[in-house]
C-alpha cells in the first residue's frame, strides 16, 4: 500500500499560495508571491534536497504540474528524480504531456486516488496542489504532512486547511528550527481526534 506524504510552504495564517515567485498564483489579486524566497538558507535548502531525493512519485493538480512540466526537465542537474518519476495529474482538462512517464486521473478523483493508494509502488509526494489538498483531505486520504512554516502573515489567499477537512489526530515524525525562522516540520496520521477533560 503506497502513502500520500503531502508537502507545503505554509505561512504561519496557513497560506500556501505562490511560495515561490511573484507571478506563479496571482488569482484572487494575491500579491505576496514569492514570501518564501527571504527565507531560503543552507538548513531549509538541506531538507528540500532531502525530500526530493525520497524515492516516489507525485501526484499533483493540473495548475502545479503544468509549472514542473514548464520548469523541471530543463534542470535535471538539481531534481533528477523527478524525471523518472511517475507524474499522476489530477485533470479534467488536460490529457497528454511530452513529460513523461504521466497518469491522468479524471472524473471522481477521491475514488481513483484511494485505488491508486492500495496498489504496489512507492510512495505518492502532493507538491503544492492547493485544490488537490483540499480533496485528499475531505476524503482523508492523507497520511503525512510534510510542512515548512514560514516566520509570516499573509492575510489572505489560498489555505492549506479549507472547509471540508476531516477532523484527524497527527503525531510529529521529524522537526527542525532553521536560522532564519523556517520550522520544517513533519507529521503523520495518528487516528482520531483524542478528547479529555481538564
Amino acid at each position: 500500500m503506497r502513502k500520500i506524504n503531502v508537502l507545503e510552504f505554509v505561512s504561519l495564517d496557513g497560506v500556501i499560495q505562490a511560495p515561490g515567485g511573484p507571478k506563479e498564483d496571482t488569482s484572487g489579486g494575491f500579491e505576496y508571491g514569492g514570501w518564501t524566497v527571504p527565507h531560503g538558507d543552507a538548513a531549509e535548502g538541506a531538507a528540500m534536497k532531502k525530500q526530493m531525493k525520497a524515492p516516489a512519485d507525485v501526484l499533483l493538480g493540473r495548475k502545479t504540474f503544468e509549472m514542473f512540466a514548464a520548469f523541471w526537465p530543463q534542470h535535471v542537474d538539481i531534481w533528477p528524480e523527478i524525471q523518472t518519476a511517475t507524474k499522476y495529474v489530477a485533470s479534467n482538462t488536460i490529457t497528454s504531456s511530452e513529460w513523461k512517464p504521466f497518469v491522468f486521473l479524471s472524473g471522481d478523483i477521491a475514488k481513483k486516488i484511494a485505488e491508486l493508494k492500495k496498489q504496489d509502488g512507492p510512495n505518492l509526494h502532493v507538491w503544492g496542489s492547493g485544490n488537490l489538498v483540499q480533496t485528499l483531505l475531505k476524503h482523508d486520504l492523507v497520511d503525512a504532512l510534510w510542512l515548512k512554516i514560514f516566520p509570516v502573515t499573509l492575510g489572505a489567499g489560498k489555505k492549506l486547511f479549507a472547509e471540508g477537512t476531516i477532523p484527524a489526530a497527527f503525531k510529529v515524525t521529524e522537526s527542525t528550527v532553521t536560522p532564519k525562522g523556517v520550522i520544517i516540520i513533519n507529521y503523520e496520521r495518528a487516528g482520531a481526534v483524542p478528547i479529555g477533560s481538564m
